[in-house]
C-alpha cells in the first residue's frame, strides 16, 4: 500500500524542540520532492519545508529554526523543529509530489500527489 505516516508530535513548551518523522511505504522517497505542511484551526495550509535533489525551501516563519532531512535508507523524512513558538501550533503532515520543485511544492495551492495523515504539535507559552 502506498502511504505516508507521520509521527512525533506532542505538547512542548515554547523554546523547546520536537522532531517529526514521516515514513513512506510502497514507493521510494528519493524519486519525489518531499515536503512538510501545517494547518492550524481557521488558517490555510502552509508549506514549511520542502526538499528534493534540486534543493531545499523553507517558509519565512520557520527559516533558521526548522530543518528537513531525508534518510533514503529508512525511506523516512524528518522535520527537526527548534526554538518553537506558540504560533507553530498546528497539525503537521508530509506530502510528496513527483513533478514539483521544492519551492513550488511548498507554495502549491493544489493537492500534491500524495499526502499523509497529520500529527498534532502544540506549543504552550
Amino acid at each position: 500500500e502506498v502511504q505516508l505516516q507521520a509521527s512525533g508530535g506532542g505538547l512542548v513548551q515554547a523554546g523547546g524542540s520536537v522532531r517529526l518523522s514521516c515514513v513512506a511505504s510502497g514507493f521510494s522517497l528519493e524519486d519525489f520532492c518531499v515536503g512538510w505542511f501545517r494547518q492550524a484551526p481557521g488558517k490555510e495550509r502552509e508549506g514549511v519545508a520542502c526538499t528534493s535533489s534540486d534543493g531545499t525551501y523553507y517558509s519565512d516563519p520557520v527559516k533558521d529554526r526548522f530543518t528537513v532531512s531525508v534518510d533514503n535508507a529508512k525511506n523516512t523524512v524528518y522535520l527537526q523543529m527548534n526554538r518553537l513558538k506558540p504560533e507553530d501550533t498546528a497539525v503537521y503532515y508530509c506530502a510528496v509530489d513527483y513533478s514539483l520543485l521544492p519551492r513550488a511544492l511548498c507554495t502549491y495551492s493544489g493537492e500534491p500527489d500524495l499526502r499523509g495523515k497529520g500529527t498534532q504539535v502544540t506549543v504552550s507559552s
